[in-house]
């Protein structure tokens, strides 16, 4: 997947629901101990050991030990084995929050996930459970918010650079021309060092940060809550976990929703290549916003906004501007900024104010949304995101292409993107040099026997383009399409009631949408 040091190089850029959520402290979860308060009509008195084997069992048996967390919500540690084909190896402690649905009868419990890979469910659920699932689902069910293995407050950690280091790997200038020889070298050299860091601070979880692994773990979360099946929103990369957890128990899918959908059956070039013909897209709407504006920087036609913000890239390419905090705003970081603010059309005009900032040699605001993108505040990180995410996506994905495939994969972003192809390589694959080679294969999901899964696709997402949506829905034996016509990333939950209704009635009375259904 696609984000590097600022350098836009092979693999999948972090995609998440909407907007970041601003990070707190899991200290806070962990008080006094509160009872669990039994289970639901859908709840089974005991968990769902079928089919579990005598070395897992004690995963699925155990019991949860909640504690009061975050005025009213409950905290706990789940252990999952580290490695599933080795139960025996040890354990992996990961972080679960529950908010009890507040109309006091739960119709169950809603696993959510917003995506990254990387990004903190438990942060999502804790700091607005409305923003992850919105008020009907919020009165229904039990929302829980997790942390997958190697995340956030699970435990151990992926763990790589200090914020220093971590500085200097995203945001410093490359000391070599850009697409030569001697830039791919330092460019795998930076890659190869930041791979070692991660393995050297990291416990040896490495081998098992996979996805295949992730979606096994939800599977004992859903044990340990009682539940005889999984019902589960899942945003962004969120859908490519819930379309692993319906291939491998499809018969144990209960009401699954996968929003902002990645293909599971497209390779790290394809991802490339859709990703940036999307956010080229999606910056063309901006423009078409922005020109409407009297604030706005560009002036004449979207093609002549381009390519004024083609010049203007290329120009801090060649001469970088440096920011009050020592920083120096290259084509990259900007770049960084402009995907930032291209989630949510709510963030346009932030975009609109960098752009001018920039056109007067202030890059603050730039750098404002490139730190929004990486979760940095004040010069601190304030999650692992970033890091999980690499070691997620270099188990996920084999790099097994061809120079002839990653030239043709180049070519295309060159005339899908023109804008922003200079700045985004697939000549360098920033999992090359991971410390930790993978076993892993692209390939379609098709979960056989799962009760309907409902795909959400919005027309204009950047971050998932539709198509991915679109795939995942065909792929799926019990695939069911919802279109969301508009800008933005994900689609539930954004204002568009048809959107709303559909996803709602669904989870909560069992009616499944129609296949199709196309909300504006």
């Amino acid at each position: 997947m696609t984000a590097t040091r600022a350098k836009l190089t092979r693999r999948l850029l972090i995609a998440v629901v909407g907007v970041a959520v601003a990070s707190v402290s899991l200290s806070a979860c962990l008080f006094s101990p509160i009872p669990f308060h039994g289970a639901s009509p859908s709840r089974s008195a005991s968990p769902d050991t079928t089919g579990v084997t005598a070395a897992l069992l004690p995963f699925y048996s155990q019991t949860i030990h909640w504690r009061s967390c975050n005025d009213g919500d409950s905290c706990a540690k789940i252990a999952v084995p580290e490695d599933w084909n080795d139960p025996g190896k040890g354990t992996l402690q990961l972080a679960v929050i529950r908010h009890a649905a507040s109309d006091g009868s739960p119709k169950g419990s809603l696993l959510v996930n917003p995506g990254g890979p990387g990004v903190s469910g438990v942060q999502l659920v804790r700091d607005s459970v409305e923003f992850a699932v919105g008020k009907e689902l919020e009165k229904n069910y039990d929302v829980i918010g997790f942390d997958p293995r190697g995340v956030g407050a699970s435990t151990p950690a992926v763990t790589c650079y200090n914020a220093s280091q971590m500085d200097s790997f995203l945001f410093d200038l490359p000391q070599h021309q850009r697409n030569t020889p001697a830039w791919v070298a330092e460019e795998l050299s930076n890659f190869r060092q930041f791979g070692a860091a991660c393995q050297a601070n990291s416990s040896g979880i490495l081998p098992d940060i996979d996805t295949v692994s992730a979606a096994r773990d939800m599977d004992v979360i859903r044990a340990v809550l009682g539940e005889k099946k999984l019902d589960y929103l899942g945003y962004s990369y969120g859908t490519f976990l819930g379309a692993t957890y319906a291939g491998l128990y499809p018969k144990r899918v209960g009401h699954m929703v996968l929003d902002g959908a990645l293909d599971p059956s497209a390779s790290s070039l394809d991802i490339s290549v859709t990703q940036a013909a999307g956010f080229e897209s999606s910056l063309r709407a901006y423009m078409a916003y922005c020109l409407q504006q009297r604030s706005c920087p560009f002036s004449g036609t979207v093609d002549d906004a381009m390519s004024d913000l083609g010049a203007m890239l290329a120009q801090v390419d060649a001469q970088p501007l440096p920011n009050s905090d020592g920083r120096q705003l290259g084509a990259d970081s900007l770049v960084t900024a402009i995907i930032s603010a291209l989630y949510s059309q709510d963030s346009w005009k932030y975009l609109t104010q960098a752009f001018i900032g920039v056109d007067r040699g202030n890059p603050s605001i730039a750098f404002q949304l490139a730190d929004f993108y990486y979760n940095r505040v004040k010069g601190k990180y304030t999650d692992n995101s970033f890091e999980a995410f690499n070691a997620y996506n270099c188990m996920d994905y084999p790099s097994a292409e061809s120079a002839s495939q990653i030239a043709a994969a180049q070519d295309a972003i060159k005339q899908k993107a023109p804008t922003i192809a200079p700045y985004w390589s697939v000549t360098v694959d920033s999992c090359a040099t991971w410390p930790v080679k993978t076993k892993a294969v692209r390939e379609q999901i098709h979960a056989p026997g799962a009760v309907p899964i409902v795909v959400v696709g919005t027309t204009d997402d950047p971050a998932t383009p539709y198509a991915w949506a679109k795939s995942l829905a065909s792929q799926l034996d019990s695939g069911v399409l919802v279109t969301r016509v508009g800008e933005g990333h994900t689609g539930f939950n954004k204002g568009n009631s048809c959107v709303d209704d559909a996803v709602n009635s669904y989870f909560i009375d069992s009616t499944t949408p129609q296949d199709g259904l196309v909300c504006k």
